[in-house]
């Protein structure tokens, strides 16, 4: 890895002020590092402070032409989106080169598979105007638009949502921690949930940081959102096995 002066104190950021874990900073540290790599495959010694939005434009279509996944480059691209919000937090930089920096559309998926069409029918499928409408938005949102496990998504904090840098911070199999960088769709949803239907929950001590909550202010079960995605889905008039609810369970409200 390249020895950057700004890399140490970065790292520094990321274990005290973000609390992230060796693994996850390592990762950050490393894809950071590819920024270094393709200045120096071109010959282009760029001071930090002069890099521009440009530069990592061009930076992305390089490690697109290597043929990394979108969602390497949406993850390398979160973490630039870090570094830089840093050096402009520090002083090091006066302009943030990666404010319009996008990231690659990640393909969605859901908890059983599920073409584009019949998930935009199932977000259509949605009461907005009923108390969880707006939660189920977000819901379907970070489920096909990160790619998680529904254990994953009942599990997420509020704390772990960083809005600026695009990423999410996911506590999954093995309590092992990954960073997954999260659309600006999901985002927003998110935002309007917490923001105005989140609100309005009596909401349980030892649940304050929860993100999705069910009617008694409660974390959510695998078997709510399983039965909330099977409802939408009959509504919807998608006819194949969106999800497997094994008889004799008893489904939870929602």
């Amino acid at each position: 890895m390249i020895n950057n002066p700004y890399l140490k104190s970065f790292k520094d950021y990321l274990k005290l002020e973000r609390s992230l874990s060796g693994n996850s900073i390592d990762a950050y540290l490393t894809d950071i590092d590819k920024l270094f790599q393709y200045f120096d495959s071109i010959n282009k010694h760029t001071n930090l402070k002069d890099v521009t939005s440009n530069d990592l434009k061009l930076f992305i279509t390089w490690i697109n032409e290597l043929g990394m996944l979108p969602s390497t480059q949406a993850r390398v691209i979160s973490g630039l989106k870090s570094f830089f919000s840093f050096l402009l937090l520090e002083q090091i930089i006066t302009i943030d080169p990666t404010a319009l920096l996008e990231s690659p559309r990640l393909s969605r998926k859901l908890p059983d598979t599920l073409n584009i069409i019949e998930i935009n029918q199932l977000i259509e499928a949605i009461d907005a105007s009923k108390p969880d409408g707006m939660r189920n938005k977000a819901i379907l949102e970070v489920l096909y638009g990160c790619g998680l496990r529904v254990t994953e998504l009942i599990s997420l904090r509020i704390s772990n949502i960083h809005y600026e840098s695009e990423y999410i911070k996911v506590i999954g199999k093995g309590n092992k921690e990954r960073i997954v960088p999260i659309g600006a769709s999901a985002l927003k949803f998110i935002k309007i949930y917490i923001e105005e239907s989140r609100v309005h929950i009596s909401i349980k001590k030892g649940f304050e940081d929860y993100i999705f909550l069910n009617r008694g202010g409660t974390g959510l079960s695998r078997i709510s959102v399983f039965t909330m995605i099977k409802a939408l889905a009959l509504k919807a008039g998608i006819k194949k096995a969106s999800v497997h609810i094994p008889s004799g369970i008893h489904l939870l409200p929602i």
